[in-house]
């Protein structure tokens, strides 16, 4: 008997606008960070027009990381350090971040930061769908850009359960749809055209960033993300958007 339509589709993952088999897309959403690593913070500047540096700060002003006791964070494909950095210079001595990302070579970028800025951060390589960590190892789970290129989204989030400590916090930083008709064509005319074709300028990749542009477009709602987080087991899940809604924070307790 033949597979059935629900079978085949199971076993299928988004890449930007195109339908690949599920066992395929991390492996080539690892080759787009691969190709762009050494220009991957250089383009959130370009992109955002700096704006992912305000939004990576309101991400870690909420978790309150405190100065006179001892605070875990687990961040999850923060491969570069760029909020995991932000994390260590808030917290005081005993603060203890854990940069994990599936890619080595962005791995390797957010070493040579944390050495630079004299920030002791430990950098693992694993995937967040199998997190390498005990249950309840964490205080915080935090994840940047990078929940919806995980292939099983679902499995990324119970993880994220299960190493955080009861009382422990999770929140997602992550592209989401914009609030007016009007700027969603703005927004989109400038995600297809310009951003790409930086893309090319800087990285010599435009392939790359097309990607990402499609990934968000296609991305879920805030609100779909936002039940899936509760159905991973998270209470008082809620988000909130920023920007005119081109991001959205989203929040979640372990209790």
């Amino acid at each position: 008997m033949g597979q059935s339509s629900f079978g085949k589709h199971a076993e299928e993952a988004e890449f930007g606008f195109a339908s690949v088999p599920l066992a395929e897309k991390q492996g080539r959403v690892d080759q787009v960070f691969h190709n762009v690593s050494g220009r991957y913070d250089l383009m959130n500047d370009l992109m955002s027009g700096g704006l992912h540096r305000l939004w990576k700060d309101r991400l870690v002003s909420l978790l309150h990381v405190p100065k006179t006791r001892a605070f875990a964070l687990i961040d999850v494909a923060g491969g570069t350090g760029d909020v995991a950095l932000r994390v260590a210079a808030a917290g005081g001595a005993e603060t203890q971040v854990t940069v994990l990302d599936i890619n080595p070579d962005m791995l390797e970028i957010g070493r040579r930061r944390s050495a630079r800025k004299g920030f002791p951060l430990t950098f693992v390589e694993g995937n967040a769908e199998s997190l390498p960590f005990p249950s309840g190892a964490f205080d915080a789970y935090t994840i940047a850009f990078g929940i919806r290129n995980v292939p099983r989204i679902e499995a990324a989030l119970e993880e994220a359960y299960r190493v955080l400590r009861h009382g422990g916090r999770f929140l997602c930083l992550e592209f989401s749809q914009v609030d007016s008709a009007a700027f969603d064509r703005l927004y989109r005319a400038y995600s297809f055209r310009a951003i790409p074709a930086l893309g090319r300028i800087v990285t010599g990749d435009p392939d790359a960033y097309r990607y990402l542009v499609e990934s968000i477009r296609k991305f879920v709602s805030a609100e779909a993300l936002r039940d899936k987080i509760e159905a991973a087991g998270f209470v008082r899940a809620s988000f909130s958007k920023l920007s005119g809604g081109i991001v959205a924070i989203h929040s979640g307790w372990k209790l």
